[in-house]
């Protein structure tokens, strides 16, 4: 192996291991600095908030109820009227999905939805799992709960999943029965909250709802449920809120599994990345990063700004693009599928399909577009971006370490690559770091044998007496 990156490092031109010996001195102050530097906050403030109508009240209930999610012939017929009245635009030839949702592939869809799609078959199997609601700071917040089978010998850990945007609980239905199974004496009782805005969770009414509000929210659930120490899985805005529950309350946080994990850009990244592709040891990186990140302009930049447009309507004016998703189902199957065809394989924009059925059958993708439909939730969900971008310099908990021990599962097909080396600037005690074989952004509906597996082997290492 060394002998690989001496003929590396040799076979440089003259300018290139000037750059690569001056880059090793200023890493190694930066190593130096890193050792000797000041004590750091290990948690942030929890605080408190109140995001329900009007001023908050003397008392609130705080009893947990029963739901259970239901329809109506009158519910569906609005939908089939709407479905009918649909106007689509014809898709230039060959853009396929390179130009956003193919309106061609789009109207067999909507056929799919309008002829075959069955809502109430769906509901109920939604309903297959028990569903609570209660109140926590003015809001009825939605979860699920799952308690594995009763077997001998048996230890059972609570763990929480969050989901993200434009995903919901339902996410989890197939990963669910594989985290309640039993892993060498440990089986998991399973917690699936909405997020606040999200489906069956209501929607704040004030402003200032970010990761940080959701994170106490779940934390205060969690107390409720009677868990004083649990796991936590998430990904996109499911990583930022569970990260936030680790920073707020660390003792009570037995370990963190993340899919994707925001890591805040700093010095030590943007050198490691000018002499990462030459010499990827100096720099902690591994082939496997290398292969992922580079050429890092075409991958990290331009890709990233040919998807996110999404990202800064929402993080500024999220109540003007809601308005049409809100009130066309054709127009928000589009919005949200298209998501689910480019943030699964951006591979997928060259097909005429967006490779949706690779993947996911078109009743689970249009009963995670129900959810947001029948609930009118997708210009409340749309605001967090707006909430959460508002105010990222200053915020806390993105300067704040985290300490618990961590499990990453880095999938190929993720938005973004970060290397274990990156991930650790943030996450301080990793104690799995995965390089997945296949999948991409939403790893609970795509791989979840894959997922479910690296749960268990981070979850059941932490619960071995030491």
């Amino acid at each position: 192996m060394f002998s690989f990156y001496r003929e590396t490092f040799f076979g440089l031109e003259v300018v290139q291991q000037q750059l690569v010996i001056s880059s090793a001195v200023a890493i190694g102050g930066i190593l130096a600095y890193w050792v000797f530097r000041s004590k750091e906050a290990k948690t942030i403030p929890i605080g408190h908030g109140w995001w329900g109508k009007g001023k908050k009240p003397l008392s609130e209930d705080d009893q947990i109820h029963t739901f259970t999610i239901t329809t109506s012939d009158e519910e569906i017929k609005d939908l089939h009227a709407r479905l009918d009245l649909t106007r689509y635009t014809d898709p230039l030839e060959d853009s396929h999905f390179n130009f956003g949702f193919n309106s061609t592939y789009l109207k067999r869809v909507v056929s799919h939805w309008r002829n075959e799609y069955d809502w109430k078959k769906q509901v109920a199997a939604l309903n297959q799992y028990s569903h609570f609601k209660t109140k926590i700071e003015g809001l009825d917040v939605h979860f699920i709960r799952v308690c594995p089978p009763s077997r001998e010998n048996q230890k059972v850990v609570p763990l929480m999943l969050v989901h993200g945007w434009p995903s919901s609980f339902y996410e989890f239905y197939k990963i669910i029965p594989l985290l309640t199974q039993n892993h060498d004496g440990v089986a998991f009782e399973v917690i699936c909250p909405s997020i606040p805005g999200y489906g069956y969770s209501e929607a704040p009414q004030k402003k200032g709802f970010d990761s940080v509000a959701a994170a106490r929210i779940f934390l205060t659930l969690m107390e409720r449920l009677g868990f004083s120490q649990f796991y936590l899985h998430g990904g996109d805005w499911g990583s930022a809120i569970t990260t936030n529950m680790a920073q707020m309350k660390p003792d009570c946080v037995k370990g963190l599994h993340l899919t994707m994990f925001f890591i805040r850009s700093n010095f030590k990244m943007s050198l490691s990345l000018v002499i990462g592709r030459y010499l990827p040891f100096l720099v902690g990186f591994t082939r496997e990063d290398v292969r992922r990140i580079y050429p890092y302009f075409q991958k990290n930049v331009w890709q990233m700004l040919e998807e996110t447009g999404y990202m800064h309507i929402q993080a500024t004016k999220p109540d003007t693009a809601g308005c049409a998703v809100n009130n066309s189902p054709v127009g928000l199957a589009a919005y949200i599928l298209e998501k689910f065809s480019s943030c699964t394989d951006m591979k997928y924009r060259d097909l005429s399909d967006g490779g949706l059925e690779r993947m996911f059958t078109l009743d689970d993708l249009l009963t995670n577009v129900m959810i947001y439909w029948t609930t009118s939730s997708m210009t409340s969900s749309m605001r967090f971006y707006k909430e959460n971008f508002g105010n990222l310099i200053n915020r806390l908990d993105f300067k704040t370490g985290v300490f618990v021990p961590t499990g990453l599962a880095a999938f190929p097909n993720e938005l973004m690559h970060n290397p274990k080396v990156w991930a650790q600037t943030k996450y301080r005690n990793i104690y799995t770091y995965t390089f997945m074989p296949r999948g991409g952004h939403f790893a609970a509906f795509e791989e979840p044998q894959l997922l479910a597996d690296d749960i268990v082997q981070t979850s059941v290492k932490l619960e071995r007496p030491k």
